[in-house]
């Protein structure tokens, strides 16, 4: 029923196994942040403002300032810098 009602709103279900723990890790270590940092603070009156919201976020923020672990405490825009000719 999920994948149908998915699949009737142009949307693309999920390709993970059922009970793989591993499935949504990497959404969900995203998610999370974003949902307390942005999602949670303001009432949304349409879906293009959430989304030109949720754009600006990963974009602006997320991209270019936020420094991530796993590329040595350097943001996603100065990585690419740093390993592209």
């Amino acid at each position: 029923m999920p994948t149908r009602r998915a699949l009737d709103f142009g949307l693309v279900p999920s390709m993970g196994s059922v009970g793989d723990r591993y499935g949504n890790a990497m959404i969900e270590s995203s998610w999370s942040p974003m949902q307390v940092e942005l999602l949670n603070r303001t009432r949304w009156k349409t879906r293009v403002e959430v989304s030109n919201a949720i754009f600006e976020y990963l974009e602006i923020f997320h991209n270019r300032r936020s420094r991530h672990s796993s590329l040595g405490m350097i943001s996603g825009v100065e990585y690419e810098l740093c390993h592209t000719s």
